[in-house]
């Protein structure tokens, strides 16, 4: 019989630039996953962000999303096992409703979005994080990636779509040096895995 006590439920931060892959990845993972999207504020809060120069939402700002809101849900899937989550459609930028997420008695989960690594020191400080991931690839590829997601999904005009993806290609390299800043590690999908698998298992600390 094993003498280890029980691993504590611990969340992997799953960052990177958007149209990197992370929600397809998180899917396929097999955990649980909690999207961070869903804590985005609403298109008519006061305190939302605009692009400098232009008219447009900053949606890749860290101000246009509520991290402390998130945190909570994060804290209270890993101590209780479940958590109210928003519905947040993305294409009207509103809350339509509220879900509950359950994950049992999951020793890992993931919790993936754009600003994932700016919760790092935050769950680390709170001792409920098992890592800290940010998926990268090439620009280009991210670019394509990420257009055809949000036309598919008519998430945005057509426009603006075209403004944000060009902006963000440019500012990817930028992007992802500033979330490894944050305490997030930079890897590819092969490598994301392998640190999935460390995380599950380990009892001590986050890998470097």
């Amino acid at each position: 019989m094993s003498t280890h006590p029980p691993i504590p439920t611990r969340v992997v931060l799953l960052s990177g630039p958007s149209g990197s892959g992370k929600s397809s990845f998180a899917a396929r993972s097999g955990l649980p996953v909690l999207c961070l999207d869903d804590f985005y504020k609403e298109a008519d809060d006061p305190t939302l962000p605009l692009v400098p120069g232009t008219s447009d939402i900053d949606w890749d700002s860290t101000d246009s999303w509520d991290a402390e809101v998130a945190v909570a849900a994060i804290v209270s899937l890993c101590e209780k096992g479940r958590t109210g989550v928003p519905v947040y459609d993305i294409a009207t930028s509103s809350r339509v409703g509220e879900t509950t997420l359950d994950i049992g008695r999951a020793p890992l989960f993931i919790a993936e979005g754009i600003f994932a690594a700016d919760i790092v020191a935050r769950c680390r400080e709170l001792g409920v994080l098992g890592d800290a991931l940010c998926l990268r690839g090439r620009p280009s590829t991210t670019f394509r990636r990420r257009l055809l997601r949000d036309l598919r999904e008519g998430r945005k005009s057509v426009p603006f779509l075209l403004r944000r993806g060009w902006r963000l290609m440019r500012a990817e390299r930028a992007i992802v040096e500033r979330q490894v800043a944050l305490g997030a590690h930079a890897c590819d999908k092969a490598a994301a895995l392998d640190r999935l698998a460390t995380a599950a298992t380990d009892r001590s600390t986050v890998p470097s």
